[in-house]
């Protein structure tokens, strides 16, 4: 009943969400010569650095692509490395929601919860301009993307909604914890290599044991990853343990991010 009332309280603070969010878009490449090229530039030069590493320097592969047929590098590591790059953003811009506003949070009683999410909402604006970039690139290679877009939709979702989870527990831990910013970043590069970003599942297969192999398999950003290469590289969908292991695990962490934040909201303006 709490967290049904958190939520719609939430709600009912959308037009505000809305405005701040207004308020990143406007200021996040202001006065920028390139403007929100930026934001394909990045991922493009990660996969140039680490296709060149991977690719050139250590002779990596990419899959053949079923049924698709295609067989590019580049391709397989921006399957990857644009749904990676959404979720460290979504995470990095929620972790400092808080303690960014702090003149906002002290002087202003409004549901603190809009601040995680109008990061959110504006990541998630920023990341659907690079995969709809990426989808005319497949279509361009010749992957037929089209009738799978619904798929695509929803692992957008999926991932927003878990990183959604993760900010809305970073943001007031960082408030109490000065030190986690530093702490995240250690954090999300270890994550980072045990995602199957830059290197295939079947690459590591008995490799590892078993319990290992099982949670680097089961690893959320796993089971996203792989679904994105499912529907952009492969040109198909993923099994059906996709379609219910990730609303379990997105909507758990999106519940257990609100439970933490309304625990520890209580003494944020203090804090800051």
């Amino acid at each position: 009943m709490v967290l049904l009332n958190q939520v719609r309280r939430v709600t009912a603070s959308r037009e505000l969400v809305w405005n701040l969010c207004l308020r990143e878009l406007r200021a996040k490449y202001r006065r920028s010569f390139l403007g929100w090229t930026w934001s394909l530039l990045n991922p493009l030069t990660v996969v140039l650095t680490y296709g060149f590493v991977f690719g050139v320097v250590l002779g990596a592969t990419a899959p053949l692509g079923t049924p698709s047929g295609l067989q590019n590098f580049a391709l397989y590591l921006l399957t990857g490395v644009l749904p990676w790059g959404f979720f460290t953003l979504t995470t990095g811009q929620g972790l400092i929601a808080l303690s960014s506003n702090a003149g906002l949070v002290r002087k202003v009683a409004f549901p603190r919860e809009a601040l995680v999410l109008s990061q959110s909402l504006f990541c998630l604006i920023q990341h659907s301009i690079e995969m709809l970039v990426l989808n005319v690139m497949m279509l361009a290679f010749g992957v037929n993307v089209l009738p799978h877009l619904p798929t695509t939709l929803f692992l957008i979702v999926m991932n927003c909604l878990f990183a959604t989870g993760i900010g809305f527990i970073l943001a007031p831990t960082t408030v109490y914890f000065r030190d986690l910013p530093y702490l995240w970043q250690v954090v999300t590069q270890i994550y980072f290599f045990m995602t199957p970003v830059i290197y295939t599942a079947d690459a590591i297969k008995d490799k590892v044991p078993d319990a290992i192999s099982a949670v680097l398999k089961w690893n959320p950003m796993a089971v996203i990853t792989r679904g994105f290469r499912h529907t952009l590289y492969d040109g198909g969908s993923p099994p059906l343990s996709t379609f219910l292991y990730l609303p379990a695990v997105a909507f758990g962490m999106l519940a257990a991010g609100l439970f933490v934040f309304r625990r520890l909201d209580r003494r944020i303006a203090e804090e800051l």
